[in-house]
């Protein structure tokens, strides 16, 4: 296989299912900064973004960098902020999701990269069991191949 390019582009999204009614939901950047948010009445809620993929060496699995990635080395997430935190004054929520991406191997990343059009996503239910936006890790995170 050929050498891949030093920092290469990787697209991923994310895809909210079934938010609850009247809640924004944003991708955090960085601190503070934020992707726009997603009207509340949207559902799904869709968020594509890039992230960078450095070189690696041996077993170690794919290096996430960039903005949007958030965490140490082995133990990268996504930030979903919802309510205020997405830019909704006067919210009663005030919340993040963290998305895992542990679950991006290099092997999925060497086929979203082989094949133009292509990124990878993984899908999460909106709303908690207190019927409040989902917060805290978010469980059993999947992420495929799909068309971009």
């Amino acid at each position: 296989m050929p050498a891949r390019p030093a920092d290469a582009e990787l697209a991923l999204r994310i895809v909210v299912r079934r938010p609850p009614r009247g809640v924004p939901f944003a991708v955090q950047r960085g601190r503070d900064e934020l992707l726009p948010p997603k009207a509340p009445a949207t559902d799904p809620l869709v968020f594509d973004f890039t992230v960078r993929v450095g070189v690696t060496s041996g077993d170690a699995g794919p290096r996430l960098l960039g903005p949007f990635v958030q965490g140490p080395p082995s133990a990268r997430f996504v930030y979903v902020t919802s309510g205020t935190r997405a830019g909704q004054s006067g919210s009663p929520w005030n919340r993040r999701a963290k998305v895992s991406l542990t679950g991006i191997t290099a092997a999925l990343v060497e086929r979203a990269l082989a094949e133009p059009g292509t990124r990878l996503e993984t899908t999460f239910e909106g709303t908690g069991k207190d019927g409040g936006p989902t917060c805290a890790s978010v469980p059993s995170v999947v992420w495929r191949i799909v068309p971009g």
